[in-house]
């Protein structure tokens, strides 16, 4: 398990340069005292492993920049990709409040050489906007969500995605969660395109932290939403991660159709094949202890398979903490 003791760690994602596994990570101090604040003080932070379980703390990657900019409340969540020049590229999430102190989220990058120093670009390279987007001012939602970016190569070209925690302007308020949608044909110039979902009314009100894999052989897209987020009848199943089934990484994706893939006491679940022997493992943080407070630490990986038609952690039994089938 990765956790550090002065401080609270939450979201995170890899990088593989082929040699180690580098862990980018969300954490802001203990000494807020209440954990929910971290969220204004987040920075991303960074560390190193050769096995996925232990790791090695090495020099933060980014933190917020000076004041008027989009990230200058804190940096959010992200993913890391590797152009063809060998260059690597963080899109991340920059908080920014608005002048009634209400969080507003949009997409930025940095660059590495090396995976260990990077230099923010210019930004935000993308931010939520209407007809497809819900903004701020529609005024039933407590942020401007619009965040989390996973960008992945177009599995059928030179392009690339970028998938994105967002919502619609329109539906059941807690069910307008859609998957956001960006191309580029460079990593640099990005169009903001319609949602690859649409609300549904046995929905989620948030798809935090996207991801889409093709694992063995299924594609399948995974995200979190908590009960507080999401519509009344899926908040008895008191999912932390969930699965939805998919027909390809672009979609279509059955939002209806998803199912928890962690309870609550697990959060932001990842998945990562592993170099060594191609196996697909889980990662999440501890979300929740028994008392329903906030915990922190990202776990050690967990091996999934399919079984039937589900995506579920193996070698665990259907009714344990960890898995619903």
């Amino acid at each position: 398990m990765f956790d550090l003791p002065g401080s609270w760690v939450w979201d995170y994602w890899f990088a593989d340069d082929g040699e180690r596994y580098h862990l980018f990570f969300l954490y802001a101090s203990r000494a807020l005292h209440d954990p929910d604040a971290r969220h204004h003080r987040a920075s991303i932070g960074h560390a190193v492993s050769t096995d996925l379980t232990t790791w090695i703390q090495v020099e933060d990657a980014l933190v917020r920049s000076d004041a008027p900019a989009f990230d200058d409340l804190a940096t959010w969540t992200g993913s890391v990709v590797r152009r063809d020049d060998g260059t690597w590229v963080m899109f991340y999430t920059g908080a920014s409040l608005d002048p009634s102190g209400t969080n507003v989220q949009s997409i930025g990058s940095a660059t590495s050489p090396d995976l260990m120093r990077w230099t923010k670009t210019d930004g935000p390279l993308l931010e939520a906007a209407a007809p497809h987007y819900e903004k701020l001012d529609a005024g039933v939602w407590h942020d401007e969500a619009f965040r989390d970016p996973w960008v992945f190569r177009d599995p059928d070209g030179d392009g690339w995605h970028m998938l994105i925690t967002a919502r619609a302007p329109e539906g059941e308020v807690f069910g307008r969660g859609v998957v956001g949608h960006a191309t580029s044909p460079d990593l640099e110039a990005w169009t903001l395109r319609e949602p690859l979902t649409a609300p549904v009314a046995d929905g989620f009100g948030q798809l935090e932290v996207l991801q889409v894999e093709v694992v063995d052989g299924r594609p399948v897209l995974i995200f979190s939403c908590g009960a507080e987020h999401a519509t009344p009848s899926r908040r008895d199943a008191r999912g932390g991660t969930w699965a939805a089934p998919a027909e390809s990484l672009t979609g279509p994706f059955d939002i209806s159709g998803a199912y928890p893939l962690t309870d609550e006491s697990l959060y932001v679940g990842r998945l990562l094949q592993r170099r060594e022997d191609g196996r697909w493992l889980l990662f999440a943080f501890r979300h929740l202890d028994e008392n329903g407070d906030f915990v922190g630490g990202v776990i050690d990986p967990l091996p999934v398979e399919w079984r039937g038609d589900r995506l579920v952690v193996a070698e665990t039994a259907p009714t344990s903490e960890h898995a619903t089938t």
